[in-house]
């Protein structure tokens, strides 16, 4: 088969279309005909060598892909060949063909195209996981979505007013803050000109956020502990601001405020909070929401796997909106 490879750590321009050794499904794998996969930010730090895949995973570029059941690993029950699924990976995705452990498909949701639904898996099971399973977000709370334009965070926005919330969100421009408005934020908030903390806590009558959702790390740490209501969860998913900052417990503990700091790759499949847990419950309960067209992919443009490297300069640049999607077939 063919897939995206990397003859080296490095930019864009180090990511080609070769040809590598066929996958072949294990014990409780399925092995898929790759439709399309999709490009997350954790990409853009592998291809420079900053993040590995875990151990036995993958080491072809790629989280999450849409495709057709090609063939089945032993004791694989509930699929068949020619199911058409999207599939949350640890790696692989930017390939013809990616085996899988059978407990990380979704179907893809009625409504859904194939290819669209490859932006699904990744952003789904990270709000999921962390949104509802870890921080409990409920009606009537406050969710506060930092970077509500990117892939994540357009999910987000939709995840929250479903579950009945109010959802603030940052973004960078008038613009992204419209068009999250339009996906159901309703508290916009431009991050270049205004303080979050003080714009949540206005809005909201003083209460702040019971649910705050970061992908900046370190930046904003000290204003996530700020702006966390009484009882309120701060869940850190990247580093995008950097890695190291103080905490200061003063501050958290009359909240009885709680910081979590959540990756999704490295879970194992099985066990408590595995991935296999994860993809039942957005299964069971986030599916529904989606097909129903409450929650819909947000797609900012679909190309071949060939430009890649042109998806990751996009993503890099900071003008996309949603995902970006590379068709493979």
């Amino acid at each position: 088969m063919h897939a995206i490879t990397t003859r080296e750590p490095g930019g864009p321009e180090v990511l080609e279309w070769t040809e590598v050794p066929d996958p072949e499904p294990g014990p409780g794998e399925v092995l898929l005909d790759v439709a399309a996969t999709a490009v997350n930010r954790a990409d853009l730090l592998q291809r420079q060598g900053f993040y590995p895949p875990p151990p036995g995973a993958s080491e072809v570029i790629g989280l999450e892909c849409s495709g057709t059941v090609a063939a089945l690993g032993e004791g694989v029950t509930g699929w068949r060949v020619g199911d058409e699924v999207c599939a949350l990976l640890a790696g692989g995705g930017y390939a013809e063909r990616v085996a899988v452990p059978a407990a990380q498909l979704l179907p893809v949701p009625a409504g859904v195209d194939l290819v669209t639904a490859a932006s699904l898996p990744e952003v789904a099971c990270t709000v999921w996981s962390n949104v509802v399973m870890l921080a409990g977000l409920g009606k009537g709370d406050v969710l506060l979505v930092h970077g509500g334009s990117g892939g994540v965070g357009t999910h987000a926005i939709q995840v929250g007013r479903a579950l009945g919330a109010t959802v603030a969100v940052t973004a960078g421009s008038a613009e992204r803050l419209a068009r999250c408005r339009e996906l159901g934020a309703d508290i916009a908030i431009n991050y270049r000109e205004q303080d979050f903390v003080e714009e949540v806590r206005g809005a909201t009558g003083g209460h702040g956020a019971d649910v705050v959702l970061d992908n900046m790390g370190a930046k904003y740490l000290a204003r996530n502990v700020d702006v966390l209501a009484t009882d309120g969860h701060l869940v850190v998913i990247g580093m995008q601001g950097g890695r190291k900052a103080e905490l200061d417990l003063g501050k958290l503990l009359p909240k009885r405020g709680s910081v979590s700091a959540v990756g999704l790759r490295g879970r194992p499949v099985d066990g408590p909070n595995g991935k296999a847990e994860i993809v039942a419950d957005v299964r069971a309960r986030l599916w529904p929401l989606i097909e129903s067209g409450t929650v819909r992919p947000v797609v900012h443009e679909v190309l071949p796997v060939r430009r890649a490297g042109d998806a990751h300069r996009a993503l890099d640049a900071g003008g996309v909106f949603g995902k970006l999607v590379l068709r493979v077939r």
